[in-house]
């Protein structure tokens, strides 16, 4: 096309010629100027304007840079992305660029001193339990919140509980909170939803029980070990083992707390059922399955003994079934000592 017009065609026949708009003949006669056709750069260029109009100029890299230097020097020693922005903003330059392109510049110029973070994909559940791995087993977990304080000075303890598996949720908040009333809170919770195979606590002398007497068991300890279910305690300073119990925590924190002026604690435990109930569909599930199985096969499950166990098939007529040790064990703790288990125990 470029030779075609250096030999007298007009644009417009030479566009004509080739099929091309006429503005694609400017564009190709333009780049090639008065040069040999053997020296011009035919090469295809990058779409818009050589430097965005909205880079960030050599002078702003300049200040972010110096001011990086100076505040790893400082008292505080913070000198990252928002403090180098804070600190444009108290000596008020113009422009101060955002907190990620101030990130930018700082990995443009390589002067980032730790490595990207490399996220590993997290353990299952109860990785250290084997049974509760493999979700064979429920675990539920419990800690208390403490500090709490309503107006007018009163303190206030909150016991915290939920099934790794299930989801199922309780928070009973008390004004002192002991050994004697988390045994009874525990019982209660068991009551209604059936023992687990592991309970887990933290390290708190009301789970653990008095240091200052030799082979001393707390009264948790005793009611855990009678009732079948199996102790665990959280590793010192290992605070993974309870990010179940711990995000109930700062969800009852944020939901409840935060969120309500509370002027008594009646009023609390009021306010604490409505983040049950967000859960509670999963407690109906349970349900659902009881019914679903004694529909199925024709057996109470209240009623359900360790010496006999007939199974009905809806289908197949009845045919009494022999129970292993395992599943008669695993029954009879599930239901016939929860069914007996006393309210004050």
């Amino acid at each position: 096309m470029v030779h075609a017009v250096r030999r007298g065609n007009s644009l417009r026949k030479v566009a004509r010629e080739f099929r091309v708009s006429l503005q694609t003949v400017r564009r190709w006669v333009g780049r090639a100027s008065n040069t040999r056709l053997d020296r011009v750069n035919w090469t295809d260029r990058p779409a818009g304007t050589p430097k965005p109009v909205n880079r960030t100029s050599m002078s702003t890299e300049e200040e972010v840079l110096r001011l990086r230097g100076e505040l790893a020097k400082s008292d505080l020693g913070e000198f990252g992305a928002d403090a180098i922005r804070l600190a444009m903003v108290e000596q008020r330059m113009a422009p101060i660029p955002s907190r990620r392109t101030i990130g930018r510049i700082l990995q443009r110029r390589g002067i980032l001193d730790a490595r990207r973070r490399i996220r590993r994909p997290p353990p299952p559940i109860g990785w250290y339990l084997p049974e509760v791995a493999s979700g064979g087993s429920e675990l539920d977990s419990f800690d208390t919140i403490e500090g709490l304080v309503l107006r007018g000075g009163t303190e206030l303890s909150v016991l915290t509980g939920i099934s790794v598996h299930g989801g199922l949720i309780s928070c009973w908040p008390r004004s002192s909170m002991n050994a004697a009333s988390v045994v009874t809170l525990l019982a209660s919770r068991w009551q209604e939803s059936g023992l687990p195979a592991y309970a887990q606590f933290d390290n708190a002398l009301i789970f653990q029980g008095p240091h200052q007497y030799p082979d001393a068991v707390g009264q948790v300890i005793r009611t855990c070990l009678l009732l079948g279910v199996t102790p665990v305690f959280a590793p010192p300073r290992e605070p993974g083992f309870q990010n179940a119990v711990e995000s109930l925590n700062g969800r009852w924190q944020t939901k409840v707390w935060h969120r309500f002026e509370h002027a008594c604690l009646a009023d609390l435990q009021q306010q604490r059922s409505s983040l049950e109930i967000e859960l509670a569909q999963k407690d109906m599930g349970v349900q659902n399955l009881r019914e679903r199985i004694q529909q199925k096969y024709h057996v109470k499950l209240d009623d359900v003994r360790s010496e006999c166990i007939t199974i009905t098939f809806a289908d197949e007529g009845t045919a009494p079934a022999q129970v292993s040790a395992v599943i008669r064990a695993d029954l009879e703790r599930s239901f016939r000592v929860l069914r007996s288990l006393p309210a004050d125990i």
